[in-house]
């Protein structure tokens, strides 16, 4: 049995004592946010990728022990464990090699082998097996007609043969090494091949591209294979793995053929034929297809991922008093006011597209609300009649002398949301449709905080994802939202329940004991504080403490990361250097010319030192970048508006493996292919774009029928064969514009305006 801290640290590159230290805190309860943050010195600074990797490693190694355990159970209690055979099991590293090894010795169905042996012929097929091997001149027909009987139901020496040859193709079916080079084999030479039912004439369905598809298995898209997944699901269109099956026949022969005996080699042969295309092919097409979406799901939840954690971590336009339209023509627009911490205040209801009289009406409602409650920010939904609200806006806030900040946002979830349990036991009292309205101006307010509040799949920024596998898409988008939302941290004083459950340790029983606790005892003064909350002990605190905020608290330390357990030693520093607490920026200036090694403790070392200087220099800072929106062309609302050659300024709203899809405001998304992002070759989407990005793009081709817009981010006299310089990392909020191909040094300073994340 392998020993698993050796083998991660070898895997993944790292000391055998991180690998104990991090195994050991996870063992203790401890998250990967407040590891990664807070026990720096334990595990050798190991980040949350390092360590998610290191943990996710360690439970497909511990199921794969328990498995072989299992396993080898099984195998003994049928008495045919051999040393070997235990070697061997407990040799796998993979669940496939482990699975191939069992699979004689599985529990099976009632297969033709099984009839076959109940008719009494094992001993037959023994004996052809044997004769392959010895290549002895026999009679097999003569051998057989020993097991002819009608009370077993053998007529003929032929059903004897046959019934033999279904035992041997079995056997030969469920040999580990045949099964893994066949499946080798076609992962490497097999093509995909697909086609559309008839029944769907062309140019009729989405999956066109398909109709007549080939691509190796080796090297097929994520994206493709998934698309190919969804149209089979549909019933649209078929596919299959296409490979070399006479060399595959030819290579089975030299395997598993010995005789030489005419008779006995065509017995053989045809059982060879049969293993392999009864038994060996449609098992391992399956196979090959399940690892190959396997690798599909894997790529799309890793895009998923970065989508997610680029919008959750979209700039916050800040937390002021803002004006909220869910926009609509017939059902007209709902408005509601929003104060600065985004506390429900006013609602209304305004017709500005019906008749001149409601229009006139609806500017008097928003310059009352604009005035009433010092509007400094107007949030419109970009769905239906989101355009013409935002042109309805413009035209009243242009006679304001200080005009409020007018931003359209993307409404996706929104509608989901405020059918929730959530939002309907926030405001019980309110329509559906103003809680959608809700939720479009918290979301400018701050985005994190309200998008927690759904679930990540109705966003909208996945590919396939409903299509990949969902038990791990649930796993790795709640890591995402954990890790935002403690790399951020949390206002304690004003965070709803559900962002509170994503800070590290606390539990929805204890989320809902906060809140409970701040209504019926005002505002927490400090974090200490939190240990009156009932259920949340110790162990919740130091998980929890750090990543929560008080501003305007006691303790100045409180509006930052420093954790409680270190405060000990600030307040030594800022002793030793005759500063107060609420002096922090220079505590912290000081602290960059000092010897850290003075102050380090049984239980503060450097790493952790270092962040309290980082922590001390902006106390309170958000570490999200500055906020920026996109300005839509006035003349621009339709698909029928667009033309090519027009240079739009939108927003990326999705990242796939092939692109990026951008919101340039005419109710469909444009698909900047991954081949027009830049002048320079792109292998990676995500190296230029994020979500959330504002870009300048250019029109390049619309299909009104299909509803598609191709756009480029490329200037207009690029060349496709223009060298392949090396890649410079995008930023996530910096505005992209096609221009002349730029030096490496100028795109990294066009593209990195974005503070890095740690």
């Amino acid at each position: 049995m392998i020993d698993i801290p050796s083998q991660l640290a070898a895997e993944l590159s790292i000391r055998r004592a991180q690998v104990d230290q991090a195994l050991a805190l996870l063992a203790e309860g401890a998250t990967v946010p407040f590891i990664a943050r807070y026990r720096k010195e334990r595990t050798g600074e190991l980040n949350e990728t390092q360590l998610r990797d290191l943990f996710d490693r360690f439970a497909y190694l511990t199921e794969l022990q328990e498995r072989q355990q299992v396993i080898l159970e099984s195998i003994a209690k049928q008495g045919k464990l051999t040393d070997d055979l235990r070697d061997r099991i407990l040799a796998c590293q993979q669940k496939t090699d482990l699975e191939d090894l069992y699979l004689p010795y599985r529990p099976k169905r009632r297969t033709r082998a099984t009839i076959a042996r109940e008719k009494g012929l094992e001993p037959l097929a023994d004996w052809l097996r044997s004769q392959n091997m010895s290549g002895a001149a026999v009679n097999p027909h003569q051998e057989a007609a020993r097991y002819v009987s009608s009370d077993l139901g053998v007529a003929t020496a032929d059903d004897a043969l046959k019934g033999a040859a279904d035992i041997l193709a079995e056997a030969i079916a469920d040999q580990a090494h045949l099964r893994q080079a066949l499946r080798d084999r076609l992962l490497t030479t097999g093509t995909f091949v697909s086609a559309i039912k008839a029944e769907h004439p062309e140019g009729t369905t989405k999956f066109e591209m398909y109709r007549s598809y080939h691509q190796p298995v080796a090297t097929i898209a994520p994206h493709n294979l998934l698309a190919l997944c969804r149209g089979q699901t549909e019933g649209i269109l078929s596919f299959d793995i296409e490979f070399d099956e006479e060399a595959v026949g030819d290579w089975l022969d030299q395997q598993e053929l010995r005789s030489r005996q005419p008779a006995m080699r065509a017995i053989y042969q045809a059982l060879l034929r049969d293993a392999f295309h009864r038994l060996l092919k449609p098992s391992l097409i399956n196979e090959v297809i399940a690892l190959k979406k396997a690798e599909a799901d894997v790529a799309s939840i890793k895009t998923f991922e970065s989508n997610l954690r680029e919008l959750l971590l979209a700039s916050p336009a800040g937390m002021k008093p803002t004006l909220a339209i869910d926009p609509g023509f017939r059902t007209g627009c709902k408005v509601v006011a929003l104060d600065a911490t985004g506390q429900f205040l006013d609602y209304s209801a305004i017709f500005p597209h019906q008749s001149e009289r409601q229009r006139s009406q609806a500017v008097e409602t928003v310059l009352r609300l604009i005035h009433q409650y010092a509007i400094e920010l107007i949030a419109i939904g970009n769905g239906t009649a989101g355009r013409e609200t935002d042109r309805f806006i413009a035209e009243v806030i242009a006679t304001l002398p200080q005009p409020p900040v007018k931003v359209m946002v993307n409404e996706s979830g929104a509608s989901i949301y405020s059918a929730s349990p959530v939002a309907i036991a926030e405001f019980p009292e309110l329509d559906i449709t103003v809680r959608g309205a809700i939720s479009i101006g918290r979301r400018l307010q701050d985005p994190l905080a309200e998008l927690v509040k759904l679930d990540p799949k109705s966003i909208g920024v996945g590919q396939y994802q409903h299509d990949v596998d969902q038990k791990l898409l649930r796993k790795k988008l709640d890591e995402t939202v954990e890790s935002c939302v403690n790399y951020v941290g949390v206002d304690l004083n004003t965070a709803s329940k559900e962002l509170l459950m994503a800070v590290s340790g606390i539990t929805p029983t204890i989320a809902n004991n906060i809140v409970a606790y701040r209504n019926q005892n005002g505002v927490f003064r400090d974090r200490r504080s939190l240990l009156k909350v009932a259920k949340l002990g110790p162990k919740t605190f130091e998980q929890a403490a750090g990543f929560l905020r008080i501003r305007s608290g006691d303790n100045p330390l409180d509006n930052t990361a420093v954790h409680p357990e270190s405060y000990a030693v600030v307040k030594a520093i800022a002793k030793d250097l005759g500063l107060d607490l609420h002096q922090a920026p220079e505590i912290a200036r000081h602290l960059k010319s000092t010897d850290l090694t003075r102050y380090v403790t049984d239980s503060v070392g450097e790493p952790t030192l270092r962040d309290m200087v980082q922590e001390l220099e902006k106390p309170g800072r958000d570490p999200r970048s500055e906020f920026c929106y996109a300005s839509f062309r006035d003349d621009v609302t339709e698909l029928s508006d667009l033309a090519p050659g027009m240079e739009l300024e939108g927003v990326v709203t999705n990242v796939a493996n092939f692109g990026a899809f951008v919101d340039i405001g005419v109710h469909q998304d444009g698909l900047v292919h991954i081949s027009q992002l830049a002048d320079r070759f792109v292998s990676d989407p995500n190296q230029i774009v994020k979500v959330g990005q504002v870009v300048t793009v250019r029109v390049l081709e619309v299909n009104a029928a299909l509803k598609r817009i191709s756009l480029s981010m490329r200037s207009p006299d690029a060349r496709s064969d223009r060298p392949k310089p090396s890649p410079a990392k995008a930023s996530p909020s910096a505005k992209t514009s096609p221009s002349p191909a730029p030096k490496l040094e100028d795109l990294q300073a066009k593209f990195n305006r974005r503070p890095s994340r740690s």
